[in-house]
């Protein structure tokens, strides 16, 4: 399984900023290994943030989005100590959840 993600969730007034780092190889399927070989593709295609339990974002990724990717976007009627869960999962069917409570 893969490195936790780290999240951020910081409140301000009556939204608040989410920020994911997701630890990830994404890999693209065009890339050679030293030999000439193709290395395969894996990479995130689905996420989904949730906010005390209710879907607040969802995104469907493909091949291009970079290695670690780095997440951020805000959500309205959010406030301290609410749970924001993340869950991605890839093309290999891993999946991953992490949860961050809103400061």
């Amino acid at each position: 399984m893969a490195d936790p993600m780290r999240i951020r969730a910081q409140a301000a007034g009556d939204k608040a900023t989410i920020r994911v780092l997701m630890s990830h190889e994404m890999e693209s399927g065009q890339r050679k290994d030293g030999s000439g070989k193709t290395i395969p593709a894996w990479h995130i295609q689905d996420v989904t943030a949730t906010l005390n339990g209710k879907t607040v974002m969802t995104a469907e990724w493909g091949p291009a989005v970079s290695k670690n990717p780095f997440l951020q976007f805000t959500i309205k009627g959010a406030k301290a100590g609410d749970k924001v869960a993340i869950t991605w999962k890839d093309n290999k069917g891993d999946t991953r959840t992490d949860e961050a409570t809103v400061t």
